[in-house]
């Protein structure tokens, strides 16, 4: 039902009801700006598009905020780090109502944060999360479309990993505090990262077979996917090594890596612990995070002759191009592969040639 009828105070009531059978009206002073309006509003109805007046009033911020309510469910680490992104969205659009972000907007706001010096892959997440909050308030009925596209997406950007030696790696080894010595065996080795070395089990070790098995991450919380809880081979040596450390530091079977009290070791600790140990090898650059040795894991791995699906299984990476992505140019240089196998023809049939021409 709708209709446009003049009030008793001379403006003319444009009302109608929505599919779920909600009525809304606005006032004009002209039956013709009322007619013009319903006529919208039936449009959107029939199209799909249809937001209810009083909901499209809803700022971004206002709806950051209920969004995240909703995602406080997730791990804590992973709610912090949105409301972090949220906390830079809200900066720029948090005043704006969610109909009024435009594609140009987004764009502008993306190219702001690239002249700010922001890394493309940090401005990438960013422009993720927008897309994220704005998908879920379509989803909602808050508004009709999502301002976020492959159009206004930033480039993701590449991370080019920083790989250390190996004399740095084992410099940097015998530089911690003897009972963190087992963590840069656990990340050079075994590739672990961060948190699920400072969360892993004596339990998820197995010493005899020689297979480590990451099932938490710090200080108790599963794992981002199943593909993290890939099994991971070690040698023989490492399997005893590791097992000599569990005797002398972890006596009470919790987890792997403790701190100089016999708890739990906290990731801060252990790149406290980092920060003061690379200092001291020479040539390590002054940015080297633990994660970096699992950069060296992988360029040992690809070094000793591993494909891209071997070095994705052990870094437990989703997709091979993940891995690609990341360390495709530590593996030998294409041009030279061509190269040498053409050379490998021709020096084939030349051969050929002179074999046959003496026979």
């Amino acid at each position: 039902m709708a209709s446009v009828k003049k009030r008793p105070d001379g403006k003319w009531r444009a009302r109608y009801r929505d599919t779920a059978g909600k009525e809304h009206a606005r006032h004009f002073d002209r039956k013709v700006d009322g007619q013009a309006w319903l006529d919208q509003q039936t449009a959107k109805l029939v199209t799909g598009s249809h937001v209810a007046p009083r909901t499209a009033k809803t700022t971004v911020g206002e709806w950051c905020e209920t969004w995240l309510e909703g995602y406080g469910g997730n791990r804590s680490s992973t709610v912090r780090q949105a409301e972090v992104h949220l906390a830079r969205i809200k900066v720029t659009f948090g005043h704006l109502r969610l109909d009024g972000v435009r594609p140009s907007h987004v764009k502008t706001w993306c190219a702001q944060l690239a002249a700010e010096g922001l890394a493309d892959s940090y401005i990438y997440a960013l422009h993720a999360r927008l897309s994220q909050v704005y998908s879920d308030a379509v989803h909602d009925g808050l508004v009709a479309k999502s301002p976020c596209s492959s159009r206004t997406s930033p480039p993701m950007g590449k991370q080019r990993a920083y790989v250390a030696t190996t004399d740095q790696v084992w410099a940097l080894h015998d530089a911690m505090p003897e009972h963190l010595r087992a963590a840069i065996l656990l990340g050079a080795f075994s590739g672990l990262r961060l948190a699920e070395a400072c969360g892993l089990r004596v339990a998820d070790v197995d010493f005899m077979r020689g297979v480590v098995t990451p099932a938490v991450q710090y200080p108790a919380e599963p794992l981002k996917s199943e593909t993290s809880q890939t099994a991971i081979p070690i040698g023989q040596a490492l399997a005893l090594e590791l097992s000599a450390h569990v005797a002398e530091w972890s006596a009470d079977g919790g987890t792997v890596l403790v701190d100089t009290w016999g708890n739990q070791l906290a990731p801060w600790t252990l790149e406290r612990a980092m920060r003061t140990a690379r200092a001291k090898v020479p040539g390590l650059s002054p940015d080297f995070r633990y994660h970096d040795l699992r950069h060296w894991f992988a360029s040992f791995l690809i070094a000793s002759g591993a494909d891209v699906k071997v070095v994705q299984a052990r870094l437990r990476h989703a997709s091979a191009k993940t891995t690609l992505d990341t360390y495709g140019h530590l593996w030998p240089d294409s041009d030279d592969s061509t190269r040498a196998a053409i050379d490998s023809a021709m020096t084939a049939r030349a051969d050929y040639l002179r074999t046959a021409g003496g026979a």
